[in-house]
């Protein structure tokens, strides 16, 4: 008898050690859960179609993970600046309101800080040809690895009028001429731009909806 039972007492040992062992890699390996679609990441910025499918071209996967976003934090800041008037000198450090790693691939991560500021900036000569020039909000423009959008955020008294600065960084290895990453980056910002004005209720942001056309002229 207790010979039978040693025997049943290892083996629902062996049992529990196989049970622990195969539920252990979930350390090492972001859960499935982790891994979200386009539609679903930083808040569904990207649910529509036109965003998601340029998220998807931009990043060279299907599924993301968005776990060092802060939306929050940047929704915050944004809040805090509008307690008061802006000095021509106030710059902070973008908050990170959307980062994003691709699933199953090695590709680089995309990154889409914002920050308030008290009026967009003019555009330099020598940046003109390194980039191209978008309709929305005040100012969009993108190269293939670097876009950025400002539009003003008019909010009811007593809260003040800021420019909010969308700046989106790219995975690398597109070439500079890329017309098709740049047209995505710039979807993307402004894609976030809206988002962000929704969440604060700005008025009057100008930011155009789905993909923003190429300025003429």
């Amino acid at each position: 008898m207790r010979s039978a039972l040693a025997r049943i007492g290892a083996a629902v040992a062996v049992a529990a050690l196989l049970t622990s062992c195969s539920g252990g890699d979930g350390g090492e390996a972001a859960p499935e859960s982790d891994h979200l679609s386009a539609a679903e990441v930083c808040g569904g910025f990207a649910k529509d179609p036109a965003t998601a499918a340029a998220l998807e071209g931009a990043m060279g996967a299907k599924r993301f993970s968005d776990n060092l976003s802060e939306p929050e934090e940047a929704l915050a800041a944004l809040r805090d600046a509008t307690r008061a008037p802006l000095a021509d000198s106030y710059r902070p450090q973008p908050v990170k309101y959307c980062w994003l790693l691709p699933k199953d691939t090695e590709g680089d991560s995309l990154v889409i800080g914002v920050n308030a500021i008290r009026r967009a900036p003019g555009m330099h000569p020598e940046l003109l040809p390194k980039v191209t020039m978008y309709t929305s909000g005040l100012l969009a423009y993108s190269s293939s690895g670097l876009g950025k959008v400002y539009f003003s955020c008019r909010l009811k008294a007593p809260a003040h009028q800021m420019v909010v600065e969308t700046t989106i960084q790219g995975p690398g290895g597109f070439p500079q001429e890329d017309m098709e990453q740049r047209t995505r980056l710039v979807t993307l910002a402004n894609a976030t731009a809206r988002q962000i004005s929704a969440e604060l209720g700005c008025q009057d942001d100008g930011l155009a909806k789905g993909v923003p056309a190429e300025a003429k002229g």
